[in-house]
């Protein structure tokens, strides 16, 4: 990663015009060729990017450029389109790179992954008498978190989610029609759903409702044996 801290304008052409004035801030040129811009303010977000694959050219200023104080010109141009981000470089206060290595990635505690293995291995929290078949049963259009069967040996698909929203009620309904095709599953009754997740959002339980699909709220801490329900005041 290189970081320069400088004073800087910035110009961007492509999809539309925009343009930076004069300001110290911060260009960051990640291993991954896409360019940032911060400023020392804003939270997260930079003021303008370019993402990869994209390059970088450095070349000497133009005779004008240079007279109005311009040391450097970066254009930064993306490859697959006409997107264009030029970089005017006044005086540079810092300029250094550093290898940071792969980076393993974000680990999320309480993901989909997590409270699937959980669900599998606490079958009861479906209900009495619920038994697993397998977890992610392959269909064409992905595979479903949990296939299982209840207490009356009907099949029953469950898609689990960290929140819950519409877009995964669709997916379960999508895996559901699917799965009401196969008459091995469907043989003793129609294959039935559960929507499983941590939260779930008014609108998608009201749309898993009408669509025959039941709601199960997950308790993570409780699925992991950390909470105690039975000790709770409230």
């Amino acid at each position: 990663m290189r970081l320069v801290i400088a004073s800087c304008a910035v110009e961007y052409a492509g999809r539309l015009s925009a343009r930076l004035d004069r300001a110290t801030r911060l260009v960051m040129v990640k291993a991954d060729g896409s360019v940032l811009i911060h400023s020392d303010g804003g939270s997260y977000k930079p003021l303008n990017w370019m993402s990869p694959p994209c390059t970088v050219n450095e070349s000497a200023p133009s005779a004008s450029e240079a007279s109005a104080g311009v040391t450097a010109v970066w254009e930064v141009r993306r490859a697959k389109s006409d997107d264009r981000l030029r970089i005017l470089m006044y005086d540079v206060q810092h300029d250094s790179r550093h290898e940071l290595g792969i980076d393993p990635g974000l680990v999320k505690d309480g993901v989909e992954a997590h409270l699937q293995r959980l669900l599998a291995d606490q079958m009861q929290a479906l209900g009495p008498g619920y038994t697993l078949i397998r977890r992610e049963y392959p269909t064409a259009i992905g595979p479903v978190d949990l296939l299982c069967r209840d207490a009356d040996g009907l099949h029953v698909a469950v898609e689990i989610k960290r929140r819950g929203e519409i877009d995964g009620v669709e997916q379960l309904t999508r895996y559901l029609a699917l799965l009401n095709r196969d008459p091995l599953l469907c043989a003793s009754g129609p294959v039935r759903g559960v929507f499983a997740a941590q939260e779930i959002k008014p609108q998608a339980r009201t749309l898993a409702t009408d669509r025959g699909i039941a709601c199960l709220t997950l308790d993570y801490d409780a699925l992991r044996g950390v909470d105690d329900a039975e000790s709770r005041l409230f």
